[in-house]
């Protein structure tokens, strides 16, 4: 990540990577709490003020560093463009996180909860390893010399994570079990594997200042699930 930390002279983008950092602790925090109420017995009115909130500030927070990241090209001219161009598509991913964290929430005010499903126990795995996976991003993007090696694990993982999930999903299409229980996984999956691809994203962008094609099998250059851009 070291190209987001040099640029020119007065280039340095210490701040911005301070505060995509935070909003990726944002974006975990609403992440956390809507899968709380999906996945447990809490109620998900408990929850939901708190997760909008956040998902607020991480959008007043994307608009203000992309803001600022107009400004310095405007100051600097086109020497930081590819600093700039990776920023803004970072911030695009860290907000596009919290918008699938809400989109669990609403799956819980709309009335699915999951804590009685057989496969809870894989669930509740499932939500503390993408939890994880944001706690290792965001050290990642916070290190400004972190080894390939450790990029290429992460990137690693999350492409087995991803593909686990969309097996899962194309499963649950010739399940014999009722649609009320398998539409409901069915579309958890699709957001929690939207989660990790964005993720994934965030830390391609973050050491890459052009995309490079082939990423993650089914997803576009930089990690992300393609049907996102549906949404």
């Amino acid at each position: 990540m070291a190209f987001f930390r040099g640029g020119t002279g007065e280039g340095s983008f210490e701040h911005i990577v301070a505060r995509s950092v935070g909003m990726l602790s944002d974006a975990r925090h609403s992440f956390d709490l809507a899968t709380l109420a999906l996945l447990t017995d809490a109620d998900p009115a408990t929850v939901a003020q708190d997760i909008r909130d956040t998902d607020q500030r991480i959008n007043e927070a994307e608009i203000a560093l992309r803001s600022e990241l107009v400004v310095h090209v405007s100051v600097q001219g086109n020497a930081d463009i590819g600093s700039v161009l990776g920023f803004t598509l970072l911030l695009k991913k860290i907000e596009r996180i919290g918008d699938q964290a809400k989109n669990i929430l609403e799956l819980a005010e709309n009335g699915v909860n999951l804590a009685d499903s057989p496969e809870i126990d894989e669930l509740l795995a499932g939500r503390q390893e993408a939890s994880d996976l944001f706690n290792e991003a965001a050290q990642l993007l916070n290190f400004a010399d972190a080894a390939d090696e450790a990029i290429d694990a992460y990137a690693e993982r999350v492409n087995t994570i991803t593909a686990n999930l969309q097996d899962e999903i194309d499963g649950f299409m010739t399940s014999e079990r009722p649609g009320r229980e398998v539409v409901p996984l069915a579309i958890y999956y699709r957001y929690l594997r939207r989660v990790a691809a964005n993720l994934l994203g965030v830390v391609r962008a973050s050491v890459e200042q052009v995309p490079s094609a082939g990423a993650v099998s089914g997803f576009d250059d930089h990690g992300v699930d393609r049907d996102d851009r549906e949404d």
